[in-house]
């Protein structure tokens, strides 16, 4: 039975945003940020913080965010809080009290304008209770968002255009997201009244990045475990990788399905494991390294996203709390993961993989995000581990 909130009802007055499910559900809003229409799946993320890294997080690409706490946009936004200046993220986002005025120190603007000015549609008002429910019950629906000032909606119109996009599963978003080329990353970690610091230190050991999507924040903390960082494309080939002279090669996260992208990068890292070439990814290179070591990857019924998900590492049984966002996972069932990679964290929540590690290799990854530092230094050793088998 189709949720009260989320039914075909008639537009109510004042109505300027409406999500349309491609079932035909309608839920209708107030619209902010970017005037039009998007299309994308709904996903839900239960962090309390760091919205503005959310909706810039190239990983979230082809994909309408719906927040499940209610006061979104109340620290306002600011420049050093973009986890990336030139690709596409979210689509749009959901939430449930209208935003407010900034109410912090740091703020630079407000969400609604910060929103606009990155072509990002909002919409307030909706139940996100239900929108939750609905997600956790039926799995993650292609929607489109809109957000019209004056109210006007052809309905219709945008349940088809929700029908009849494809979807996440087979899209290769990798390429919509990298980088256009090379980039040398200059730059630490953020600190209270200095800003992002300059690394320290010579003879430091080098790292060349596959971006798919990268969070900057990632590289920053490549830094700041002690590497030099080389920023390559995503279908950058095994030569141009290797005329770098890297001691180590990063895998980084992205959007879409990782089997669609590792049709060209897979053959790569296979080519890096075989060299003994020192590997790490993380969340969507965590997926392609698993596949390049002869396991499989799955879509999820509603995925992972948020900032205090628990994580088992099995060697030892110490729990790290993780920041989160995938919707599609290695397969750990039985058998699933061949006899090269081995299981190294699960997830306490539902028991997915969360880490693997290839057998005779120094490549390992992980399914969450360190470098977003929910514990929020529980996961930095994943940096350190890295830059340390470089040497």
């Amino acid at each position: 039975m189709a949720d009260p909130a989320l039914s075909h009802a008639p537009q109510p007055d004042g109505a300027t945003g409406v999500l349309v499910l491609a079932d035909g559900s309608v839920a209708w809003g107030r619209g902010f940020g970017a005037a039009g229409a998007a299309v994308g799946e709904v996903c839900f993320n239960t962090a309390m913080t760091g919205y503005q890294e959310v909706m810039t997080d190239p990983s979230y690409a082809g994909q309408v965010v719906t927040f499940t706490f209610p006061h979104i946009g109340n620290v306002g936004t600011n420049p050093d809080d973009m986890e990336s200046h030139d690709t596409p993220g979210a689509v749009g986002c959901v939430v449930r009290e209208d935003v407010t005025a900034p109410a912090n120190f740091r703020a630079a603007g407000t969400f609604q304008q910060w929103m606009e000015q990155q072509g990002k549609i909002g919409i307030s008002g909706l139940d996100t209770r239900a929108l939750t429910r609905r997600i956790r019950l039926s799995g993650a629906p292609n929607a489109v968002i809109a957000h019209d000032p004056k109210g006007q909606f052809d309905i219709p119109a945008l349940i088809e255009r929700a029908r009849s996009w494809p979807g996440l599963e087979g899209m290769d978003l990798a390429r919509v997201v990298t980088r256009d080329g090379q980039e040398a990353w200059e730059g630490s970690v953020w600190h209270l009244g200095e800003g992002f610091t300059k690394p320290q230190g010579t003879g430091r050991p080098h790292v060349v990045a596959m971006d798919f999507g990268a969070k900057d924040n990632i590289f920053r903390n490549l830094v700041k475990a002690g590497a030099d960082v080389t920023i390559v494309p995503a279908e950058t080939s095994l030569e141009t990788i290797l005329s770098l002279k890297p001691a180590g090669v990063f895998l980084s996260n992205g959007p879409g399905d990782p089997a669609a992208t590792g049709a060209y990068a897979v053959p790569v890292i296979q080519k890096l494991l075989e060299m003994d070439m020192p590997v790490f990814g993380i969340c969507l290179g965590h997926q392609m390294l698993a596949l390049a070591a002869g396991a499989r990857t799955t879509k999820m019924h509603q995925g992972h996203r948020g900032a205090n998900h628990p994580v088992k590492r099995i060697e030892d049984g110490v729990v790290e709390i993780t920041s989160m966002n995938h919707g599609f996972a290695v397969d750990n069932a039985p058998g699933a993961l061949g006899d090269k990679v081995i299981e190294t964290h699960v997830s306490l929540f539902d028991g997915s993989n969360c880490g693997i590690a290839v057998k005779g290799k120094k490549a390992f990854g992980v399914q969450y995000h360190p470098e977003a530092s929910p514990g929020p230094q529980d996961s930095f050793y994943l940096f350190e581990k890295f830059v340390a088998s470089l040497v």
